[in-house]
């Protein structure tokens, strides 16, 4: 390969399909994405709070995200652009993460996104466990059977195998089949076990995950958390307004970004507005420079809103996996 064609600035385009069956293990997604954590709490990285514009046209049901960021370690910047009309089916879904490499002042890989999300997502959900639940947990839930739940509980256990039982809470037959499926081929030795009362699991659960949309069961209450009881929410519509006044100690993997995803969340119980008061960042947790939880008998809510720092190295892996493979389409767009 020629060095002028090294530097020709051009794009590899990854599809759905290029990605797709491009593995990576959940020790290494989980390693990159809190690498990606430590090196924003060093001020190596940059992440700026994301974009959220509800589309005014109120009949279509869409929103548009849209994020920047910089990866210090690996010298990637990286947009990550986001639309959805609708929020019950994954079909109006479209979302993409272009590389730029700052090493080389090139671009480096336009993507899409969906299988970026279904790993970052859970690696996320699992350092938060990792950090934050009690010491004695042994208990844990997923609430939702789509692509932001669908690896947590292999991904939970991977950081914390002293649990000893897992659960989930699912209401459509594609995605119960498929948290059957993910969850047996990562945890062949593990029992998966399907539950009909959600609260009365809530009451008895270590941690609790909620990744569900407009949730067919009542919304969850962090005040249903027996005492030490961590709840993490993915963005979720299936926990209750208010919620984050119910907890004892509030962490979130960004404070501006809860304020403009999460806002609901810190409601008085007459839907009056408040304050999304946060005691911790996961960054901050990560690098040591704050505590996951302070006691053990805290209930604990954990607020996950994607930030596109840990989007850049899930991406950057997948993205070199799929070239190494031949895969995707190289595009000159500035030639």
């Amino acid at each position: 390969m020629s060095k002028s064609y090294l530097c020709t600035p051009a794009l590899r385009i990854l599809s759905r399909s290029d990605l797709a069956d491009i593995t990576l293990p959940p020790s290494e997604v989980i390693a990159r994405v809190e690498d990606a954590y430590l090196a924003y709490a060093q001020q190596l990285s940059r992440c700026p709070t994301k974009l959220m514009m509800p589309i005014p046209r109120t009949e279509s049901d869409a929103v548009a995200y849209s994020m920047l960021g910089y990866d210090g370690t690996l010298q990637q910047v990286g947009f990550k652009t986001s639309y959805r009309q609708g929020n019950d089916s994954a079909e109006k879904y479209y979302t993409t993460l272009t590389l730029y490499d700052d090493a080389r002042g090139l671009p480096f890989a336009l993507m899409d996104g969906h299988r970026i999300g279904s790993l970052r997502t859970p690696a996320t959900s699992a350092i938060i466990a990792k950090h934050c639940a009690h010491s004695k947990a042994r208990s844990v839930l997923m609430v939702g059977t789509g692509a932001q739940g669908l690896h947590t509980l292999p991904y939970i256990i991977d950081v914390l195998p002293q649990l000893e039982e897992t659960c989930f809470f699912g209401t459509h037959p594609d995605g119960i089949k498929a948290m059957h499926d993910t969850f047996s081929y990562y945890c062949p030795d593990r029992t998966l076990q399907q539950v009909d009362d959600l609260k009365a699991t809530i009451a008895e659960a270590d941690i609790v995950i909620a990744a569900s949309g407009r949730a067919a069961h009542p919304k969850i209450q962090t005040a249903w958390m027996k005492p030490g009881g961590l709840l993490i929410s993915v963005s979720s519509k299936g926990v209750e307004a208010g919620a984050l006044r119910q907890a004892d100690y509030v962490v979130a993997t960004n404070t501006q970004q809860m304020g403009v995803t999460g806002h609901r969340l810190a409601q008085g119980s007459n839907g009056e507005p408040g304050e999304a008061k946060v005691n911790a960042e996961l960054p901050e947790i990560v690098a040591g420079k704050a505590a996951g939880r302070t006691s053990d008998d805290q209930r604990i809510f954990a607020f996950s809103s994607g930030m596109v720092i840990t989007d850049i190295p899930v991406g950057h892996a997948l993205a070199n996996r799929a070239i190494a493979a031949g895969r995707g389409e190289r595009i000159t767009l500035w030639q």
